[in-house]
């Protein structure tokens, strides 16, 4: 293999698929991404076996091959590098050198034979959706994944999609957040999948504001193409719980209030919250909404928001970090809130979204 390559353009590709390589892993050959080289393109893949990502770069070719390289120090020697061109080419044993203007790094490498080979995927129908609408469904349900692994099913996000629909969901079993945009054009199937929380995060690290995402389901895994970036990952077995069920029929009775407004006041409340005192009291009066905190030995607030509402006096405690989660990434300058009686949801709907919160005890 030798190949010609600006060192910015590499560094790119390096920054796509290095993310999910660890230092710390039990086969050494996970600490390397894969250099592959062939009609003008060099393929850089790296995997963690539950993950993976291939990228492409138009590169000047002398010689085709493959080899992988340790990612974490292939990244900072290429990062260090001067401006400009790269030469990079492999000697005998597996060492590969590299060079910039003055100066040669050379760095052993293992042979590609021992790297995990890229998922292929049969089926040729995809999902199309844009990036720009993936983007918002991740961003608005990724905070409510759960986290405890005893709820493996809850470590993701479930994707559905049926005719000319996408849907996203999350939960931990305290909160739920929903959101569901239009496919690109409609879909023939029906898909029903838990993403892991990690491959979502790599989704949208790649995701831009224009353009599409096609969506391609394997048996056990699922490949989403993003511009050429391919991520390829493993679907968490098992069945999502019925979130239907849970979420309350509208009401009438809704509170007006500025997004902004109603963040800020619960962030100050907040200030006063420990691990054994999180609950803030939300008192819910005509034209007014008082955010109130008391904790032991640490001390008390109260703030009285705005807001459009007139009906009857509602009081009910909260874990404030449930509301800063989801109102810092909603985008509406006011939003509408159904607070449905101390011991029930309190329940958000926009557009296309839906948030609802379980009341804590006081």
């Amino acid at each position: 293999m030798k190949i010609k390559v600006n060192k910015e353009e590499l560094l790119a590709g390096i920054g796509v698929v290095g993310n999910i390589v660890s230092p710390k892993t039990t086969l050494p050959i996970l600490s390397n991404m894969l250099l592959e080289v062939r009609d003008d393109i060099l393929k850089m893949n790296a995997t963690d076996l539950d993950i993976g990502i291939s990228c492409e770069l138009p590169v000047h070719i002398f010689e085709q091959g493959a080899i992988t390289v340790p990612a974490k120090k292939f990244s900072d020697i290429i990062r260090e590098l001067p401006s400009g061109e790269v030469m990079i080419y492999t000697r005998k044993n597996n060492q590969i050198e590299i060079e910039g203007t003055n100066c040669q790094f050379k760095l052993n490498g293992l042979a590609k034979d021992e790297f995990p080979k890229f998922p292929e995927f049969k089926e040729k129908d995809t999902v199309l959706i844009k990036q720009s609408d993936l983007k918002e469904m991740i961003r608005l349900t990724s905070f409510a994944v759960s986290y405890e692994e005893s709820r493996y099913v809850l470590n993701g996000i479930l994707l559905e999609v049926s005719g000319d629909a996408a849907r996203m969901v999350a939960t931990d079993g305290r909160r739920l957040a929903k959101i569901e945009k239009k496919l690109v054009q409609p879909y023939g199937k029906d898909i029903n999948i838990i993403l892991p929380i990690k491959a979502v995060g790599e989704i949208n690290r790649n995701l831009k504001d224009n353009g599409n995402c096609s969506i391609t389901l394997g048996a056990t895994q699922v490949l989403f193409n993003i511009d050429g970036v391919l991520i390829a990952t493993r679907i968490i077995e098992g069945e999502f719980p019925n979130y239907k069920q849970v979420i309350p029929k509208e009401i009438a009775a809704k509170v007006k209030v500025k997004t902004q407004d109603l963040l800020a006041a619960i962030r100050r409340a907040n200030l006063l919250s420990t691990r054994d005192f999180q609950a803030i009291k939300f008192e819910l009066f005509k034209e007014k909404l008082v955010i109130s905190k008391s904790t032991p030995d640490v001390g008390e607030s109260r703030e009285e928001v705005a807001v459009e509402y007139g009906h009857n006096e509602i009081m009910a405690g909260f874990n404030p970090q449930f509301f800063i989660d989801v109102l810092k990434n909603i985008a509406d300058e006011r939003i509408e809130m159904e607070f449905l009686g101390p011991d029930k949801p309190c329940v958000m709907r926009l557009r296309d979204y839906l948030y609802l919160a379980l009341p804590m005890r006081l």
